[in-house]
């Protein structure tokens, strides 16, 4: 029963493991990207809209 209760605690670290390296996978290579790509747009939004209004000012 002793390498019963080992291999049981090893076998759940390693899926444990496995699902943390998947998750941290999937963040670097779709969700980071996007939300980089997102305050790109947001900054090139926010410099038209200083431009558009000064260029009314006078």
């Amino acid at each position: 029963m002793k390498t019963f209760g080992k291999g049981f605690l090893v076998g759940t670290l390693t899926a444990f493991s496995a699902v943390a390296g998947c998750v941290y996978a999937f963040k670097k290579t779709v969700v980071e990207p996007i939300e980089e790509r997102e305050a790109v747009l947001d900054q090139h939004r926010r410099r038209a809209l200083r431009k558009r209004r000064s260029s009314h000012q006078g």
